[in-house]
Order: C-alpha cells, then structure tokens, then sequence
C-alpha cells in the first residue's frame, strides 16, 4: 500500500453507507467529477464509526462518493491523507479548510 489512498470510489448513497461497519478508519468525499472536497476520520468518539461519518456527509449533501479505510490509527492516516493532498494539490481540500491552521509535516510523495 503507497501513501496515497486508493481504494475504489463508491457512490454516496443510503445503500452504500447503510452496508459500511461501526469501523475507525478514514475517508475521503468527492464531487461528482472526482476532486476531493473532504478528508476526514471515524474516531474512538464517533457513534458507529465510519458509517455515522458518512451518513453525515450524505445527509448533508456535502459529496457523491466516497472511500474509506479501516484503521487503528485514524489520527496518523488521516494527517498522513491531508499532507498528500496539499503536497499533490498546493493547498487542502475545501472541506478542511479549518485544518490549515493545524501545524502539519509535509510529505514528499514520489
């Protein structure tokens, strides 16, 4: 497995979060044309876990996919995920935009 995130995109829809676990992981939300809006977590805090999350997001209309990983260590993938991005992209997704006040490392993808 690389740094980057590469499961398949799923669709975000009540069938698809209604089949995910009460998992920690982390996700990430997409627009229609595939760019990534948001990068977030299912912590030990989070009711039901990845499939709150994203019933959340749907609920909200925020993306229309999504992808996850299930994963212990939530915090560091998900710090790990936003560092890819910005080093891919120049800046965080949209939806993290309240995360550039937090003091992250910088990657160097190859």
């Amino acid at each position: 497995m690389g740094v980057r995130m590469d499961k398949p995109w799923r669709e975000l829809t009540a069938a698809n979060v209604a089949a995910l676990g009460a998992e920690l992981g982390v996700y990430q939300l997409a627009d229609a044309e595939g760019r990534i809006v948001r990068i977030g977590y299912a912590g030990g805090r989070t009711l039901f876990g990845l499939r709150s999350e994203l019933a959340a997001a749907l609920e909200a209309g925020e993306a229309a996919r999504f992808r996850t990983e299930v994963t212990a260590q939530y915090l560091s993938r998900y710090e790990e995920l936003l560092m890819v991005h910005a080093a891919d992209h120049g800046a965080l997704p949209v939806g993290n935009a309240a995360d550039a006040r937090r003091r992250m490392g910088r990657l160097s993808p190859g």
